[in-house]
């Protein structure tokens, strides 16, 4: 094997490393966010999730609506952005007609392509959890001055009732495929993450961007803290995961860009 297979070899699984210790964080009942129900496309790869995303403010006209989407992870992962696609493709603002939602946090910093300034962009200092609060602020207050679909940016401000009726009905039919037994969580029995409060956390990681701007030494040494070994998956938690070579698979299979 080449220096470049092996890095790229250590790199993957670096990334999986912080993709299990993030998803775990996310799928425990006691730490979860409740506008998300998380799942493993596969259970051999942790590159891509199944993700429900619900809207619990009732204020909100995506409220009661259970859409689902998918979340691909690069094996460089978080040194590039995730993938994130609504299946099926949603009638949104921000929203491209094939399911992918144009949002500043998963482009990547210094993208020639866009103007956006860098502190609402990607870094490695992002998390998993600040992009999914991010995607459901941005369902609730969809950014019209740069649309992904045009026809429901030029609805949403000129004749907002019938994007309301079109959004109802896309609500309505979402409903159809909350998983069964799946109990559907509520602003009464969970709280929901105002907008103010996705601003307070952006501004958080945005911090911590500026006084580490190269934090791949301290990322590293994070995902260093996990390791294969003898055939347990072992955490700085000191906890074993039995079927070392079953969770292994999780970085030989290969990550598929669409």
């Amino acid at each position: 094997m080449n220096m470049t297979q092996h890095d790229s070899d250590t790199t993957a699984r670096s990334a999986a490393n912080l993709l299990l210790r993030q998803y775990r964080e996310l799928t425990d009942p006691k730490r979860a966010i409740p506008s998300f129900h998380i799942e493993l496309e596969d259970d051999s790869n942790i590159f891509t999730w199944n993700i429900g995303v619900m809207v619990l403010n009732k204020d909100s006209i995506y409220h009661g609506g259970y859409f689902q989407s998918q979340m691909k992870f690069p094996k460089d992962f978080p040194f590039s952005p995730p993938q994130f696609k609504f299946i099926p493709p949603i009638y949104h603002p921000n929203v491209y007609r094939d399911g992918k939602l144009c949002i500043s946090i998963l482009h990547q910093s210094g993208d020639a392509m866009t103007s956006e300034p860098d502190n609402e962009t990607w870094s490695p200092v992002q998390s998993v959890e600040s992009v999914l609060i991010s995607i459901v602020s941005l369902l609730e207050d969809p950014n019209v001055s740069s649309p992904a679909n045009v026809d429901a940016a030029v609805e949403y401000r000129k004749n907002y009732n019938e994007y309301k009726k079109k959004v109802l009905q896309q609500v309505e039919r979402s409903r159809q495929c909350i998983p069964n037994g799946f109990v559907m969580p509520t602003s009464d029995t969970a709280a929901y993450i105002s907008k103010k409060e996705v601003d307070d956390i952006k501004n958080i990681e945005n911090e911590g961007q500026e006084n580490n701007r190269d934090g791949s030494d301290r990322i590293r040494d994070e995902q260093a803290t996990k390791d294969i070994t003898d055939g347990f998956w072992n955490d700085s938690e000191n906890e074993e995961y039995e079927d070392g070579d079953e969770v292994s698979m999780i970085f030989e299979d290969d990550y598929e860009e669409e």
